[in-house]
Parts: C-alpha cells; structure tokens; sequence
C-alpha cells in the first residue's frame, strides 16, 4: 500500500471512528430519554430516525476512499458496506455494555465515549483490501476480546475483593484471632463498628460445643468485675488484669474470661471447654492475618455489620 493509499485509509477509519463515537452515545442518549418518559413506544421514532441517519453517515464517511475499498465504488454499494459496518459496529458497542454493565472498568466518560466509536473503525478496516489493516483489525478486537472476557472481569473481581478486604479493616484494632482449640473450627466471624466475635464449633457434626471470642472497643484500662454480682455468678481479677466470671446452672456451668489488649478487650466464653482451654486461646490471640481473612471470606464464615 502506497504512502497516499495508507493515508487515505488512515482518514478514512478516522472519519468512521469520529462520526460513530458522536452519532451513537447521541443516538443511545435519545432513546434512554424518550423510552423514559414515554415508554418503548415513544423510542420507535427515535431509532428509525436515528438507525438512518448513523448509515448514511458511515455512507459519506465511505465516499474518500471509493478507490480504495472496493464495497465503496458506487452508491448501492457504499450502503450496503455502511450498513454491514453498522450492524458489525453495533454488536461490538453491545459487547462492551455488557462488560460495563458486569463492572469491567472502561475509563473515564470521556474515555468510554471515544470507545465507542472504535467497534465500527475496527468493522471498517476487515473491509480495507490490506493484509497489513486487517490483521491491525483482529489484533485489535482480539485484545478487546481478552480485556472485556477475561483481564477486565478479574480486574473487577479483584477490586471488589480490595474493597470488601478495606471495609473490614475499617477497625482492624479489633480483627483479632485465636488458635481454634483442639477438635475445633471456626464456624463463623461477625466484624462490626465496635467488635469482632468469632464462633469456635466442633469439626464433627455429631458434637456440641462451642466457644464464643469477643473482641470489643474499651476506654477502661482493665476489665472489672461488677459491683453487684448476681446469684449464681462468682467474679475475680488476677494479678495480670484478667477477668474470671464463672455462672452456675442447673446441669452445668459457664466459663468467661476477659482479658485486656492494647486499645481493645477481649472475651472468651463457652459452656463446654474449661478454664485452661479458654486461657490457651487467649495466649494465642494475634491480629487477623490478610492469609486469615481471605479464608474467612472465601469460604463465606464471616459477615460485616454496619
């Protein structure tokens, strides 16, 4: 291809991707406005004005290079090309709303308005007899084809997981874990504005137990026993700060201790395990490891609350 035919066909995709990224966000533009107010009915009119008028655009953006692309020579051909970039186009332009509408990122508006025009520019160019256009043309449309079905969906994927991962770390002073006690899993994990609870239950089903750990927000500096304690319930403070509170009940007995952690408190409870169970949790207690809470989401055991 000569130096003048290459320009020819330069201006010529160019003038194509100009009146197409104009034309049909005008064109979409009338249609959401009018089948707003009026219903699909009242958008007939629109698209059988506006339908005509982006083909008879893309037919004199055809007329420069009749000596170029053959489809163009004459008047019925140039339509029928028009038309066919049209339709091709137009299903590139739905594609694209479809990966919008699935949260694949496609830039600013401005950016995705000049988009836009690209599907009937990269239509256009399959029909430009150039072995060199062409293969610009599948080169383009597959990187569209592999951004819009698989690195923009990943992209997306993995920006909802960032963001999930920084509401949860909103108030990582209390996204604390401990070590599940021996026959033991976590079941689930609730993080809130002022607390973090995690439910330790049995790997096998068969069994009933439990273990309840709280993490809360405190302006004490200890935890401190009650100063009416009811009946039933005995309280003790140990030397180190940490709280015992032991309930009494017909059948068994309730273990809770509490203890104090930099700038939050935390609370161990549960009906089944004793006191050195409880205490070997709160020894391991640490801060939620990224590895941790990616688990905890992927396998659907923890939920915010707001």
């Amino acid at each position: 291809m000569t130096s003048g035919r290459s320009a020819l066909t330069a201006l010529h995709l160019l003038l194509v991707w100009a009146a197409m990224a104009v034309t049909v966000p005008t064109l979409g533009f009338g249609l959401l406005l009018t089948a707003w107010g009026g219903g699909v009915g009242a958008a007939v009119p629109v698209l059988a004005l506006g339908v005509p008028l982006a083909v008879g655009l893309l037919a004199t953006a055809g007329i420069p290079v009749r000596a170029v692309v053959p489809q163009c020579d004459s008047v019925p051909q140039r339509l029928g090309w028009a038309v066919m970039v049209f339709v091709l186009g137009t299903l590139g332009v739905l594609a694209g709303l479809a990966a919008y509408g699935g949260d694949v990122d496609l830039g600013s508006a401005g950016t995705r308005f000049a988009l836009t025009g690209v599907p009937y520019a990269v239509a256009a160019a399959f029909f430009v007899p150039s072995r060199w256009v062409r293969l610009g043309a599948v080169a383009v449309l597959a990187a569209a084809v592999a951004y819009g079905g698989f690195v923009g969906p990943a992209q997306s994927q993995q920006r909802r997981h960032d963001g999930e991962v920084a509401r949860y770390r909103e108030h990582a002073e209390l996204l604390y874990l401990g070590d599940a006690p021996a026959g033991m899993q976590v079941s689930r994990a609730e993080a809130g504005p002022a607390y973090f609870s995690v439910e330790y239950r049995p790997v096998r089903q068969d069994e009933a137990a439990y273990v309840d750990l709280n993490v809360r927000s405190t302006l004490s500096p200890a935890p401190r026993c009650p100063e009416l304690v009811e009946k039933g319930v005995s309280c003790t403070v140990d030397a180190h700060g940490a709280m015992r509170m032991v309930r009494t009940f017909p059948g068994g007995r309730a273990v809770t201790l509490t203890r104090h952690l930099q700038g939050a408190e935390a609370e161990v409870t549960s009906q089944s395990l004793g006191e050195p169970a409880l205490r070997r949790l709160l020894d391991t207690l640490h801060p939620l490891s990224g590895n941790e809470l990616a688990q905890l989401m992927r396998e659907k055991k923890i939920d915010r609350r707001l």
